[in-house]
Protein backbone atom coordinates (compact mmCIF):
# COMPACT_ATOMS: atom_id res chain seq x y z
CA UNK A 1 0.00 0.00 0.00
CA UNK A 2 1.51 3.14 -1.16
CA UNK A 3 0.82 5.88 0.74
CA UNK A 4 1.33 9.66 -0.75
CA UNK A 5 3.58 11.75 2.01
CA UNK A 6 2.49 15.32 2.66
CA UNK A 7 4.54 18.32 2.04
CA UNK A 8 6.08 19.94 4.59
CA UNK A 9 5.44 23.84 4.02
CA UNK A 10 7.52 25.91 6.50
CA UNK A 11 5.54 29.45 7.34
CA UNK A 12 7.56 32.37 9.51
CA UNK A 13 6.28 35.33 10.72
CA UNK A 14 6.77 38.73 9.45
CA UNK A 15 5.68 40.37 12.26
CA UNK A 16 3.75 40.83 15.72
CA UNK A 17 0.51 42.20 16.79
CA UNK A 18 0.56 44.38 20.10
CA UNK A 19 -2.77 44.48 20.61
CA UNK A 20 -5.34 45.94 23.99
CA UNK A 21 -6.21 42.63 24.62
CA UNK A 22 -3.38 40.62 26.71
CA UNK A 23 -5.96 38.00 27.62
CA UNK A 24 -7.94 35.59 25.70
CA UNK A 25 -11.40 36.70 27.36
CA UNK A 26 -13.39 39.18 26.36
CA UNK A 27 -11.89 39.59 22.64
CA UNK A 28 -14.22 39.86 19.95
CA UNK A 29 -15.73 37.58 18.34
CA UNK A 30 -15.35 38.72 14.71
CA UNK A 31 -13.10 41.80 14.08
CA UNK A 32 -15.09 45.27 13.26
CA UNK A 33 -17.11 44.80 16.18
CA UNK A 34 -15.37 46.53 18.77
CA UNK A 35 -14.42 49.66 16.48
CA UNK A 36 -12.77 50.80 19.46
CA UNK A 37 -9.88 48.22 19.94
CA UNK A 38 -6.48 48.97 18.74
CA UNK A 39 -3.27 47.07 17.93
CA UNK A 40 0.05 47.87 16.47
CA UNK A 41 1.45 45.37 13.91
CA UNK A 42 5.02 45.68 14.68
CA UNK A 43 6.93 44.34 10.96
CA UNK A 44 10.06 42.49 11.60
CA UNK A 45 13.32 42.33 9.59
CA UNK A 46 13.41 42.85 6.52
CA UNK A 47 10.12 43.40 6.26
CA UNK A 48 10.20 46.66 8.30
CA UNK A 49 11.66 48.46 5.69
CA UNK A 50 9.56 51.85 3.74
CA UNK A 51 9.27 49.90 0.38
CA UNK A 52 8.02 46.65 1.58
CA UNK A 53 4.63 48.27 2.33
CA UNK A 54 4.62 51.23 -0.11
CA UNK A 55 1.54 51.95 -1.47
CA UNK A 56 -0.78 50.27 1.55
CA UNK A 57 -1.37 53.75 2.98
CA UNK A 58 -3.73 54.06 -0.03
CA UNK A 59 -6.36 51.19 1.32
CA UNK A 60 -8.47 51.85 4.23
CA UNK A 61 -8.77 48.31 5.37
CA UNK A 62 -6.42 45.52 5.45
CA UNK A 63 -6.40 41.50 5.86
CA UNK A 64 -4.12 39.95 8.61
CA UNK A 65 -3.52 36.64 8.02
CA UNK A 66 -1.93 34.89 11.97
CA UNK A 67 -1.41 32.09 14.04
CA UNK A 68 -3.58 31.56 16.82
CA UNK A 69 -0.76 30.49 19.55
CA UNK A 70 -2.09 30.26 22.49
CA UNK A 71 -4.26 27.51 20.65
CA UNK A 72 -1.15 25.56 19.12
CA UNK A 73 -0.23 23.57 22.12
CA UNK A 74 -4.16 21.90 22.29
CA UNK A 75 -4.05 20.66 19.23
CA UNK A 76 -6.92 20.51 16.31
CA UNK A 77 -10.63 19.35 17.21
CA UNK A 78 -12.63 17.72 15.02
CA UNK A 79 -15.79 19.57 15.56
CA UNK A 80 -16.47 22.10 17.97
CA UNK A 81 -19.35 24.17 19.35
CA UNK A 82 -19.47 27.89 17.97
CA UNK A 83 -21.03 30.44 20.26
CA UNK A 84 -23.39 31.31 17.32
CA UNK A 85 -25.44 27.77 18.27
CA UNK A 86 -25.83 28.55 21.73
CA UNK A 87 -22.23 26.35 22.34
CA UNK A 88 -24.67 23.48 22.78
CA UNK A 89 -24.43 22.19 19.04
CA UNK A 90 -21.33 20.94 17.30
CA UNK A 91 -20.03 21.48 13.59
CA UNK A 92 -17.10 20.86 11.72
CA UNK A 93 -14.43 22.43 12.52
CA UNK A 94 -14.18 24.01 8.88
CA UNK A 95 -17.31 25.42 9.26
CA UNK A 96 -16.12 27.62 11.94
CA UNK A 97 -13.43 30.43 12.79
CA UNK A 98 -12.48 28.36 15.62
CA UNK A 99 -8.94 28.75 16.57
CA UNK A 100 -9.00 24.62 17.42
CA UNK A 101 -7.80 24.09 13.31
CA UNK A 102 -5.61 22.08 11.57
CA UNK A 103 -3.01 24.92 10.96
CA UNK A 104 -4.28 27.01 13.61
CA UNK A 105 -4.37 30.06 11.30
CA UNK A 106 -6.75 33.35 11.35
CA UNK A 107 -8.03 35.84 9.05
CA UNK A 108 -9.56 38.71 9.62
CA UNK A 109 -10.36 42.18 8.28
CA UNK A 110 -9.37 45.19 10.22
CA UNK A 111 -9.00 48.86 9.57
CA UNK A 112 -5.86 50.87 8.99
CA UNK A 113 -5.37 54.19 10.69
CA UNK A 114 -2.17 54.83 9.87
CA UNK A 115 1.60 53.53 8.97
CA UNK A 116 4.33 55.15 10.97
CA UNK A 117 7.99 54.97 11.05
CA UNK A 118 10.01 54.36 14.29
CA UNK A 119 13.62 53.31 15.32
CA UNK A 120 13.08 49.11 14.62
CA UNK A 121 11.25 50.10 11.43
CA UNK A 122 7.85 50.10 10.07
CA UNK A 123 4.74 50.05 12.35
CA UNK A 124 0.82 49.71 11.36
CA UNK A 125 -1.22 51.47 13.79
CA UNK A 126 -5.05 49.23 13.79
CA UNK A 127 -8.43 49.33 14.86
CA UNK A 128 -11.09 46.83 14.96
CA UNK A 129 -9.03 44.26 15.91
CA UNK A 130 -9.75 40.90 17.41
CA UNK A 131 -6.24 39.47 18.20
CA UNK A 132 -4.27 38.38 21.55
CA UNK A 133 -1.14 40.29 22.53
CA UNK A 134 2.04 39.17 20.47
CA UNK A 135 0.19 37.23 18.12
CA UNK A 136 2.43 36.55 15.21
CA UNK A 137 1.56 37.67 11.68
CA UNK A 138 2.33 36.00 8.62
CA UNK A 139 0.72 38.04 6.00
CA UNK A 140 -0.81 41.12 4.92
CA UNK A 141 -2.73 42.01 1.83
CA UNK A 142 -4.92 45.07 1.31
CA UNK A 143 -8.98 44.72 1.52
CA UNK A 144 -10.50 45.60 -1.78
CA UNK A 145 -14.56 45.86 -1.92
CA UNK A 146 -15.18 45.19 -5.31
CA UNK A 147 -13.98 41.49 -5.10
CA UNK A 148 -13.77 40.70 -1.09
CA UNK A 149 -17.61 41.85 0.15
CA UNK A 150 -20.03 39.50 -1.46
CA UNK A 151 -23.44 40.92 -0.94
CA UNK A 152 -25.31 37.61 -1.75
CA UNK A 153 -23.11 35.55 0.27
CA UNK A 154 -24.98 33.25 2.27
CA UNK A 155 -23.70 33.04 6.17
CA UNK A 156 -25.36 29.46 7.13
CA UNK A 157 -25.88 29.63 11.23
CA UNK A 158 -23.90 32.72 11.70
CA UNK A 159 -27.44 34.69 11.11
CA UNK A 160 -28.62 37.75 12.69
CA UNK A 161 -26.51 40.55 14.76
CA UNK A 162 -25.20 40.53 18.46
CA UNK A 163 -28.35 41.73 20.81
CA UNK A 164 -26.77 44.67 22.73
CA UNK A 165 -27.27 45.32 26.10
CA UNK A 166 -26.84 48.83 27.87
CA UNK A 167 -23.64 49.15 30.29
CA UNK A 168 -24.14 51.16 33.30
CA UNK A 169 -20.32 52.62 34.65
CA UNK A 170 -19.79 53.44 38.87
CA UNK A 171 -18.72 56.77 39.90
CA UNK A 172 -15.20 55.15 40.18
CA UNK A 173 -14.78 53.65 37.13
CA UNK A 174 -15.91 56.25 35.13
CA UNK A 175 -13.47 58.61 36.94
CA UNK A 176 -11.24 56.28 36.28
CA UNK A 177 -11.82 56.08 32.94
CA UNK A 178 -11.20 59.67 32.51
CA UNK A 179 -7.80 59.73 34.16
CA UNK A 180 -6.27 57.07 32.19
CA UNK A 181 -7.52 58.03 29.05
CA UNK A 182 -5.68 61.90 30.24
CA UNK A 183 -2.78 60.24 30.97
CA UNK A 184 -2.13 57.63 28.39
CA UNK A 185 -4.05 58.77 25.51
CA UNK A 186 -6.50 55.86 25.15
CA UNK A 187 -10.35 55.88 24.81
CA UNK A 188 -10.70 52.95 27.08
CA UNK A 189 -14.14 53.98 28.21
CA UNK A 190 -15.37 53.50 24.62
CA UNK A 191 -13.37 50.58 24.75
CA UNK A 192 -14.87 49.07 27.58
CA UNK A 193 -18.53 49.63 26.52
CA UNK A 194 -18.22 48.47 23.12
CA UNK A 195 -16.46 45.58 24.53
CA UNK A 196 -19.44 44.53 26.86
CA UNK A 197 -22.57 45.84 25.04
CA UNK A 198 -21.10 42.71 22.69
CA UNK A 199 -21.67 40.36 25.89
CA UNK A 200 -18.37 38.45 25.85
CA UNK A 201 -19.89 36.01 28.46
CA UNK A 202 -18.94 31.90 26.81
CA UNK A 203 -22.72 30.45 25.98
CA UNK A 204 -21.58 27.70 29.08
CA UNK A 205 -21.25 30.86 31.89
CA UNK A 206 -24.26 32.74 31.04
CA UNK A 207 -26.81 32.46 33.68
CA UNK A 208 -24.39 30.05 36.12
CA UNK A 209 -21.98 33.37 37.00
CA UNK A 210 -22.51 36.77 37.17
CA UNK A 211 -19.19 38.51 38.18
CA UNK A 212 -16.22 38.69 35.57
CA UNK A 213 -12.65 40.41 35.20
CA UNK A 214 -10.71 40.76 32.38
CA UNK A 215 -7.66 42.43 31.06
CA UNK A 216 -7.14 45.51 28.50
CA UNK A 217 -3.94 46.98 28.09
CA UNK A 218 -2.29 47.12 31.39
CA UNK A 219 -5.84 47.60 33.13
CA UNK A 220 -7.95 45.01 35.36
CA UNK A 221 -11.61 45.62 34.76
CA UNK A 222 -14.57 44.05 37.11
CA UNK A 223 -18.01 43.93 35.66
CA UNK A 224 -21.35 41.81 36.88
CA UNK A 225 -24.80 41.22 35.07
CA UNK A 226 -27.38 43.04 36.64
CA UNK A 227 -31.21 43.52 36.07
CA UNK A 228 -31.32 44.89 32.42
CA UNK A 229 -28.28 45.75 31.94
CA UNK A 230 -24.31 44.99 32.45
CA UNK A 231 -22.31 47.13 35.55
CA UNK A 232 -19.11 48.06 35.19
CA UNK A 233 -18.04 47.95 39.20
CA UNK A 234 -14.07 48.94 38.98
CA UNK A 235 -11.13 49.37 37.12
CA UNK A 236 -7.83 48.98 38.34
CA UNK A 237 -4.44 49.72 36.75
CA UNK A 238 -1.73 46.93 37.30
Amino acid sequence: MNIEKKPTIEIAPIGEIHSCFTEKFGIPRQPGMVPAATAELELFRPYNREEVSRGLEQFSHIWIHFLFHESVADGWKNTVRPPWLGGSKRVGVLATRSPHRPNHLGLSVVRLQAITERKNGVVLLLSGVDFLDKTPVIDVKPYVPYSDSIVTAECGYARGEVPEVEVVFTQQALDFCERYGRENGRDIHTLIDQMIKQDPRPAKQKGKKSSFGMLLWDVNVRWSVTLGCFLVESCEQL
